[in-house]
């Protein structure tokens, strides 16, 4: 690939490729832009296949195509992002020309929804990214490869460009992604560490809800080990959890708690409501105010999808649950 131009990009198809797609063999050459950002091009009219000196527009995205066919793709510049930046302070940990990691706060939503269209965490990365936000699919916005629930709290990795919006998602779809939460929870599973190994899918009662289903859904993996109990060792009414995630289901932490009776405590969804027999006083009384799942994605590492040099972040738990597990340990 070379750039002739701030619009114009060249692609040469290359000799694995013939008889591949266009769009597919459009995507090898140009490893900085999405198939789906190509795909658009294609329908726009901005892809011309270059012949001696004649150009001609080619918008067929499934034609074939042969080793060293030359073709030039017009790239407008990235528009203005939909949600618009908003000067929303953020404590970002790591970043580059490429990606930011932040560690995201507890009631933060992560990108604008019914209810929540502004003061989410796009907002606030599109307006302190700026101008290095060089366009996901076209548009300046950031790359969101995975996401927290607004209640969660802990680091994030965010794309700042089309190559590492796509490495990063390869890699969470490869289940390469290193992710380590810790939770406070209801009592103590036994073992003390283990497997949770399920099919989560969207609950039948309630389709705000996920649940684990006995068929259908999606297969999901937790590995836990309970890091301290609180209480009577042989009953713990509570416990320090570290889970790591091999896959990353919707609600999944939460939802694997739940299933095997240890409950994510503050949990508003899957938590079944307060159980305040036998915790100390300090932790009744600091309960009352607790208003969250005592969920904190901790650890992040992954490989830097342009450098390829492993990064491992690390966050400490926030001052919240770090005192939730003072009152409870009295």
């Amino acid at each position: 690939m070379s750039q002739l131009s701030d619009q114009t990009v060249e692609a040469i198809i290359g000799d694995g490729d013939g008889g591949d797609r266009l769009d597919k063999a459009l995507a090898a050459a140009l490893p900085g832009m999405s198939r789906a950002r190509i795909q658009q091009l294609l329908a726009a009219g901005m892809v011309a296949r270059v012949d001696g000196h004649q150009a001609r527009t080619i918008d067929n995205a499934s034609a074939k195509v042969k080793p060293g066919e030359r073709y030039l793709l017009t790239v407008p510049p990235a528009v203005e992002a939909v949600p618009r930046g908003e000067d929303i302070p953020l404590n970002v940990v790591f970043e580059d020309a490429h990606l930011i990691v932040v560690d995201k706060p507890a009631g933060l939503v992560v990108h604008p929804a019914a209810g929540h269209a502004v003061g989410t965490l796009v907002n606030a990365l599109i307006a302190h990214c700026g101008d290095s936000l060089s366009g996901i699919g076209g548009v300046r916005r950031p790359g969101i490869v995975h996401r927290l629930d607004k209640d969660t709290s802990g680091l994030m990795v965010a794309a700042k460009t089309d190559a590492a919006h796509n490495g990063l998602a390869a890699q969470f779809h490869a289940h390469s992604i290193e992710r380590a939460y810790r939770a406070v929870c209801w009592g103590a599973p036994r073992p003390r560490h283990g497997t949770i190994e399920t099919q989560i899918g969207r609950s039948t009662a309630n389709r705000k809800k996920r649940a684990v289903l006995k068929s259908g859904g999606k297969h999901a993996v937790t590995h836990y080990a309970v890091e301290a109990v609180y209480g009577d060792p042989s009953a713990p009414v509570a416990c320090m959890i570290e889970c790591r995630l091999e896959t990353g289901r919707t609600h999944q932490i939460r939802v694997h708690m739940a299933h095997i009776g240890h409950t994510v405590i503050g949990d508003p969804m899957y938590g079944g409501g307060r159980r305040a027999k036998g915790l100390p006083p300090a932790a009744q009384e600091f309960l009352k105010t607790f208003h969250r799942q005592a969920l904190h994605a901790g650890v992040l590492g992954f490989e830097h999808p342009v450098t390829g040099k492993l990064l491992k972040f690390e966050s400490e738990l926030p001052s919240d649950i770090d005192a939730l597990a003072r009152a409870l340990s009295g």
